[in-house]
């Protein structure tokens, strides 16, 4: 499936509010609720649109506290790179996970109650062969800029 600019528009409207209905999508990428129906539809079945979530205030429910973690691995096999993986997908304070150039292996996001739960989880993960060399931890003091939507028209403009 080829995209073309109202579908880009669709997809960036959608990621803002996945809660809009046809009628409100529809005026917004200029369409009538119809044929705005089935291009959501399409992108849906195409995977474009993986799923609808709500956003939750953390804030509202606690504390908690970010961290991001540099980790280097002692080798750098494919091997050694799945191993740490399968462990650390099942970490369910791991957020994100990124493969990066430069200095380090991997830049990780933790969301965790506190430092405590952060240091347990950092001293389980050495504790176990999973190839981690050394770490390093920042941890985020605040956030005055968070975004939940990427800019998708700038990033493929048509």
């Amino acid at each position: 499936m080829k995209l073309d600019r109202i579908d880009i528009k669709i997809l960036h409207e959608l990621q803002k509010n996945g809660r809009v209905t046809n009628v409100e999508l529809a005026e917004l990428v200029h369409l009538s609720p119809s044929p705005c129906l089935m291009r959501v539809k399409k992108l849906q079945a195409e995977g474009y649109i993986e799923g609808y979530s709500a956003q939750i205030n953390l804030g509202k429910l606690g504390q908690t506290l970010t961290v991001f973690t540099e980790i280097t691995l002692k080798n750098h096999r494919q091997v050694d790179f799945a191993r740490f993986l399968a462990v650390v997908e099942k970490i369910d304070q791991v957020i994100e996970c990124h493969l990066v150039s430069g200095g380090y292996d991997y830049l990780m996001k933790f969301v965790t109650a506190g430092i405590g739960e952060y240091q347990t989880i950092m001293e389980r993960l050495t504790d176990m062969d999973i190839g981690i060399d050394k770490y390093f931890s920042f941890v985020v003091l605040k956030s005055p800029i968070v975004k939940a939507h990427m800019p998708l028209p700038s990033l493929f403009p048509m």
